[in-house]
């Protein structure tokens, strides 16, 4: 069951700090193979499209059909953003290695995606939607912060986005922001805890989440989160 308070706050504020407990209520019995689904984020390729030069960021990616049948998975295709979106890595269409169809067929991996599809169809009810989903591991060294957002605060172009976390190891910082379409700031939290989400209404609000670092810098440090976006489709 999706709280009323999510929808209520998403379609007067644009946005919702998700607390882990309430997901996981939300998301119940799905979660039954999250470790191995967590467990995914060891093996994503380096995203070689980072315009600062950073070699901090790895990642996976996907794209879906949802509607009211369900979710399907699209063949393989590049993720593309405007450079109205993304003036640091936009303007290209860059091709990642895909989500594993492994992870992609676990049940923590489709209740997330069903949960999406549930909420905000009924927070926008269209025909279909155009899915993206991203696995990021961001690096933080002693020598090298990691950026979760190297763009800074932004919209994606999309309609509405769910930021989850995965895991964090050895990492501090990494606050989340969310701004008016006119800059100011309307709040911000820090996602700490496995399964605390942000949800997004993305043409009313912009996120960005500040740069990360490590605790202890002689061990590794890194933040895991997934990344999901529902756009209208433009397929029937």
């Amino acid at each position: 069951m999706i709280p009323h308070e999510w929808t209520e706050a998403l379609q007067q504020s644009g946005f919702v700090f998700a607390q882990a407990a309430e997901m996981r209520g939300t998301l119940g019995d799905g979660l039954q193979d999250w470790d191995a689904f967590a467990r995914s984020w060891d093996d994503l390729g380096v995203d070689t499209y980072m315009a600062d030069g950073g070699r901090y960021r790895k990642r996976r990616h996907a794209a879906f059909r949802a509607d009211p049948a369900g979710i399907t998975r699209k063949p393989h295709q590049p993720h593309y953003q405007s450079r109205d979106y993304n003036a640091l890595n936009g303007g290209i269409a860059r091709w990642f290695e895909p989500v594993a169809d492994s992870t992609a067929a676990s049940s923590s991996f489709r209740s997330i995606l069903a949960f999406c599809n549930a909420l905000f169809s009924q927070l926008t009810p269209v025909p279909a939607w155009h899915v993206e989903v991203h696995q990021f591991r961001i690096e933080a060294r002693p020598e090298e912060g990691g950026k979760p957002t190297p763009e800074g605060a932004h919209q994606d172009g999309v309609d509405w986005v769910l930021v989850l976390m995965v895991d964090r190891e050895n990492i501090a910082e990494g606050e989340t922001s969310i701004h008016g379409l006119d800059r100011r700031l309307l709040g911000s939290f820090t996602l700490r805890e496995k399964l605390d989400a942000a949800l997004v209404d993305d043409h009313r609000v912009f996120h960005g989440v500040t740069p990360v670092r490590p605790l202890d810098p002689a061990r590794p440090a890194h933040r895991d989160v997934l990344v999901v976006t529902f756009r209208r489709s433009d397929d029937p």
